[in-house]
């Protein structure tokens, strides 16, 4: 379950009583929260990629200086191709040499891609060292920060080698989303309008209310988004830590997706634009398996979204051998989530072929 002690903060609790909290606050503030969280100033190992670096990494290492840390930069390409081995050993490499123990903590500044790797480094470095997320994009703020999620992309498909691995901390800057290119804004967009769909009508009602305000990054807005759509994701996740059931939901829109951005070559969508257009086909099903579901609403809700690369140029043929890597396949059954109403999902085994070309036809068609 999701405690709120405070607007700035949210405990993620599961069921065996294990839990971390999420804190949104200043970057400023991270040597104080560590400590909070009973990690002793000493080595760190601070990993970013070049871009956040360029923003935030030197304020963060004069606090954590101050605070009697010593961090080891490790400094990351941007980009989806980062998630590699090739990376992972340049971090493993690193640390090792640097002179890490198991009380060394990883400090991932970064969106989902650093996180993501950095998670899976800290998983695997000495059997395990603390991992701290501090993400600087929506959606790393919003979802994949949160949950325990960690891994690499492998050529078979998207995020295949990884493993589950919580955070001590999360420390979430809602300021550091000001310095994201538009097209990455709207790309964290694409999940948490994911979030409401799947979980929780009230907040489909707010981003609705207050879509124009979000797409522009007003600051109060924003703020309030980006709580709820945080608490979504760790209703979901502290419910089913590791995927067992509910959780699966989360890839609401990521079965065709995960394959977009494989099939397109990765860079050509963005992972939220991919999403948008997956969630376009997985309305498309949940309408046809549902009539009642409001169609035209979510599928106007999503198409907010601006999707820079062209889905049409794929076939569902092109897509298909990549769905067959999905992990939330079994055997060979391909998967989906689907709505039974807004606010309400489940996970069904591959519908007809013909229902998958109707819904790929009218996720690929021109958005207007």
């Amino acid at each position: 379950m999701a405690d709120i002690s405070s607007p700035d903060r949210i405990d993620v609790r599961f069921r065996d009583g294990r839990g971390y909290p999420i804190h949104f606050r200043s970057l400023a503030d991270t040597p104080a929260l560590l400590s909070e969280a009973d990690l002793t100033p000493g080595r760190c190992l601070l990993i970013t990629d070049e871009n956040v670096a360029a923003h935030y990494r030197s304020p963060l290492r004069t606090a954590l200086q101050r605070a009697g840390w010593t961090p080891h930069d490790i400094v990351l390409p941007p980009g989806e191709a980062t998630k590699s081995f090739e990376h992972l050993q340049t971090i493993y490499d690193e640390a090792l040499a640097a002179g890490i123990d198991r009380s060394t903590p990883v400090l991932a500044l970064g969106g989902g891609v650093v996180g993501d790797l950095a998670g899976f480094a800290a998983a695997t470095l000495l059997r395990g060292v603390p991992l701290i997320h501090l993400p600087t994009s929506l959606v790393a703020q919003v979802d994949s920060s949160i949950g325990g999620k960690t891994g690499i992309n492998h050529a078979a498909g998207k995020n295949l080698i990884g493993a589950f691995y919580q955070p001590d901390l999360v420390v979430a800057d809602v300021r550091t989303t000001d310095t994201l290119p538009q097209r990455e804004w709207t790309s964290g967009m694409a999940e948490v309008i994911k979030h409401g769909l799947i979980a929780d009508p009230a907040f489909v009602d707010f981003l609705e209310a207050h879509i124009t305000d979000l797409l522009l990054r007003r600051t109060d807005a924003v703020a309030e988004m980006v709580r709820r759509a945080a608490r979504v994701k760790v209703d979901v996740v502290a419910d089913d830590e590791r995927e067992q059931g509910r959780r699966a939901i989360l890839n609401f829109g990521h079965t065709f997706g995960h394959a977009i951005e494989r099939e397109a070559g990765y860079g050509v969508f963005t992972h939220g634009e991919a999403v948008a257009v997956g969630m376009r086909a997985a309305l498309h099903l949940s309408h046809h398996l549902h009539p009642s579901l409001n169609l035209d609403r979510a599928d106007a809700l999503v198409r907010t979204i601006p999707v820079e690369g062209d889905p049409s140029s794929l076939s569902l043929d092109q897509l298909r051998p990549a769905m067959q890597h999905d992990k939330k396949n079994k055997g060979d059954t391909i998967r989906f989530i689907v709505l039974d109403r807004i606010g309400e999902a489940r996970v069904i085994d591959a519908p007809p072929q013909d229902d998958l070309e109707h819904a790929w036809d009218f996720a690929k068609s021109v958005r207007t």
